[in-house]
């Protein structure tokens, strides 16, 4: 059975296995090794020699001396103290930040007391549809729109065929104790592999989209989003809620009202990206004709942690309250999906920095998080043991 190997920064290796031979091409050469017994050898061999290599490179690596943003960050630049071009636009903007958290949180109740002043407030179901993860920011922001906001949810995950054991049954434990409503969804994980495994070798996602995620991650939610669209739509649900960091998306865009032109243009870009890694594959996930004529213009996106006061810990200790459990077999980065730690390897190998960076730059610029967590999270090695099992489902190579 072939399998592909990932591409590996300043180790480029590409495997075929069959049968009892095994084919490398390692720095440009190839390599025919006989016998599973000499290619384990060489295997271990090989993640002696990329270990070796990444700790001299990131021994290396210039890092700003404010945030966590490498050298190898795309546009990056220094002044004489180290400090990034990204820190120094920041320090501009940081005064108003307080005042911003302010006006948008003001922005969100003013759109809440509007929704129920409308004469259907009764006979809708739902005020919000929140695009649930599993993980200990959506089951956070599940908590405070429920309880804090009282409004009537309805929790939607996309499963991806990644969610970890542990992540499952947090879904469940939360969503029963704030006595929502759950819908999950779960396409068919034989589409689902081949769409992550086509998503680390293509080319369509911008570079600025790969900053902030990496493909892996991009694909994933480009799906999740189309589906929970769709499903406000089709159900008449005003408000469209996800559970984004401060560090993954701008306090201006917390509160956005949607309109059929910025649809249009989101969805075909995501269309001609999904066709490309998917193929027909896609057409579940986009929206059709049906749905633009559905659209009533009064839909709204609402990123709440990032006009709130956001603590990791404050978090962790309320979902806790709520049944959640800190999963064991995700990487640092993640708190319900396995895939993340692949997804990670593959875009720092391709692009030489951590899909993770330009978030968590954001939350030590904002005080959510020091620099040396930042960093420490950045560095945490993946569990060998979840990444090659992951990597053995999606069909590749990870050595």
């Amino acid at each position: 059975m072939a399998k592909k190997g990932l591409t590996f920064q300043n180790l480029n290796l590409d495997g075929l296995v069959k049968s009892q031979v095994a084919i490398f091409f390692v720095c440009n050469r190839l390599i025919l090794i006989h016998a599973n017994s000499i290619f384990c050898e060489f295997c271990a061999f090989l993640r002696l020699h990329q270990s070796w290599k990444l700790v001299k490179e990131k021994s290396a690596m210039k890092i700003c001396t404010t945030c966590v943003l490498p050298e190898t960050f795309p546009g990056i630049e220094f002044d004489k103290s180290g400090v990034c071009n990204y820190c120094r636009k920041s320090f501009v903007r940081k005064t108003t930040a307080a005042e911003l958290k302010v006006k948008y949180r003001n922005k969100f109740l003013a759109l809440i007391a509007e929704i129920r002043e409308r004469d259907c407030y009764s006979e809708r179901p739902y005020d919000v549809i929140v695009a649930y993860s599993g993980g200990k920011d959506s089951s956070f922001t599940l908590k405070v729109l429920t309880l804090e906001f009282q409004l009537k949810v309805l929790a939607m995950t996309f499963n991806n065929a990644f969610l970890a054991p542990r992540a499952m049954e947090n879904i469940k434990n939360v969503c029963r104790s704030l006595d929502i409503d759950h819908l999950m969804v779960s396409p068919n994980q034989g589409m689902l592999t081949r769409t992550f495994r086509n998503s680390i070798y293509a080319d369509c996602y911008p570079p600025k989209a790969l900053q902030r995620a990496s493909a892996i991650c991009n694909v994933c939610m480009d799906l999740i989003k189309s589906l929970v669209l769709k499903t406000a739509i089709e159900m008449a649900i005003p408000l469209i809620s996800y559970g984004w960091s401060p560090g993954q998306i701008p306090i201006q865009s917390s509160v956005l009202r949607l309109n059929p032109a910025m649809l249009k243009q989101a969805q075909g870009a995501m269309k001609r990206c999904m066709q490309k890694i998917m193929g027909n594959d896609s057409v579940p996930f986009v929206l059709r004709e049906r749905h633009f004529d559905l659209f009533s213009g009064d839909t709204y996106n609402i990123c709440p942690l990032a006009f709130l006061d956001y603590d990791e810990q404050k978090i962790l200790n309320e979902i806790r309250v709520l049944g959640w459990v800190p999963p064991e077999d995700t990487d640092a980065n993640s708190s319900n999906c396995l895939l993340n730690a692949l997804a990670i390897k593959a875009h720092q190998e391709r692009f030489g920095f951590h899909p993770y960076a330009f978030e968590i730059a954001g939350l030590v610029r904002e005080g959510h998080m020091t620099r040396e967590a930042g960093l420490k999270r950045l560095s945490t090695p993946s569990d060998s043991k979840t990444l090659h099992s992951v990597a053995e489902k999606l069909g590749v190579l990870a050595v």
